[in-house]
This record gives structure tokens, sequence and C-alpha cells, in this order.
């Protein structure tokens, strides 16, 4: 298979596979539209918030899986094929990037998804796991000292391509394209959390625990 529609058919593979919109459907299960309770977001925290962690945990267990597989199986499909490392790399990244592409833009939703946290992760897990390892200690400990979801989760953003570029500088081995692709997620989910920052810096973020009428989450 020629390179560019087999890096194509990654990228489109990965835009299908993170556009299934777990949130909606689990909380469907319970008679629920998510997109009309709590933040009407139809990610993991959302969804944990208002039916709890019996069908908030799977959400997030399922969103990190479909960042992941696409980016794992894509790396490792161009290094079966005798791909040289760049070029696996670059199937990854698109893979990955198409996966939270479509968890925050789903198709089936008429583009209104979540903010990628749990899909960033995943992705990032077949391509840095250790960067994702140092984030998700950072995200653990900021939730339980602050109780803010949102600010954990931004947090641990801008700590993966950090951690990404010390790693990568202690070994005196530089992969551009993977640190670019580590800092566009990070650049990404604190996008999609412009309103939670509003919030934080106007001191009417919910903590985790807080119930609201209309509220915000990561």
């Amino acid at each position: 298979m020629d390179s560019a529609i087999a890096l194509l058919t990654a990228a489109l593979g990965g835009y299908a596979l993170g556009a299934t919109p777990f949130g909606f459907l689990i909380a469907k299960l319970k008679g629920v539209d998510i997109r009309t309770v709590g933040s009407k977001n139809i990610g993991a925290t959302n969804v944990w918030r208002q039916l709890g962690a019996a069908y908030g945990l799977p959400v997030f267990i399922l969103d990190a899986l479909k960042g992941w597989f696409p980016a794992w199986a894509a790396m490792s499909w161009f290094l079966g094929q005798g791909s040289s490392e760049l070029i696996a790399s670059l199937g990854g990244i698109l893979a990955g990037m198409g996966a939270v592409l479509g968890h925050n833009f789903t198709f089936w939703l008429k583009g209104r998804g979540g903010k990628g946290v749990a899909t960033s992760a995943g992705a990032l897990i077949g391509l840095a796991p250790l960067a994702v390892g140092a984030a998700t200690v950072v995200w653990v400990l900021l939730f339980f000292i602050v109780r803010y979801s949102s600010l954990a989760s931004i947090g641990a953003a801008v700590t993966v391509p950090t951690v990404m570029a010390l790693i990568m500088q202690r070994g005196g081995s530089w992969n551009g394209l993977l640190l670019g692709f580590g800092t566009l997620l990070s650049v990404l989910t604190i996008w999609r959390h412009k309103a939670n920052i509003g919030r934080l810096l106007a001191g009417t973020e919910l903590k985790v625990g807080q119930k609201k009428k209309e509220e915000g989450a990561s």
C-alpha cells in the first residue's frame, strides 16, 4: 500500500473510532441524554457526576481505549511493514490525532463531542507512556488537593509535552513529530477547557461533589 494512502487510512480510521460517543451511548442505557444535563458534555466527568461511577468509569476507560488502540495499531502496522521509525511515528500520530478529533467533534452528534482528556491520554499511552504516567500523577495530586477536575486536567495536559521534552533531552534523541503531537494535544485539551478557565478565574468553577443545575465540567 502506498504510504500516503496508508497514512490517510490511519487518520480516517482513528477518527471513525474516536467519533464513537461512548458517554452518550452509556448514559442512554440509563435513559438519560447526557447532552441535556450538567455541563451537557458527553465526556466521562459529566457522566460520572450525573450518573455515578458505575457509568462514568466505563466511559473513561472506553474513551481512553479508543485513543490508544488506533495509535498503537497504526504504529505497529507500519513497523511491521518495514517502514522507517519516522513514518511509523507519523502513522501513530495521525491515527491518535484522528481519534481525539473524532471524540471532540463526533459526526454522530453533529460535532458535539467531549474535551478529549481521556482519549488524548489513551493516544499518548501508545506513543509516550512515561509522559502519560507523569501526567497521571499530576492529575491525581491536583484532583485530590484542589478538587477541581478541570484544573487537574489542565495540569496534566501541561505535564505531557514538558516530560516528553525532558526525556528526549536526557536521552539525546529528539523526535520532533512526537513532541509536536504531545504539544498539540496539550494545547487542544487546554483550549477545550477555556470555559472552565474562565470560571476558575472568576471563582465560580464547581469542585467535584458540588451540584448545580447548570454546571461546568471537564
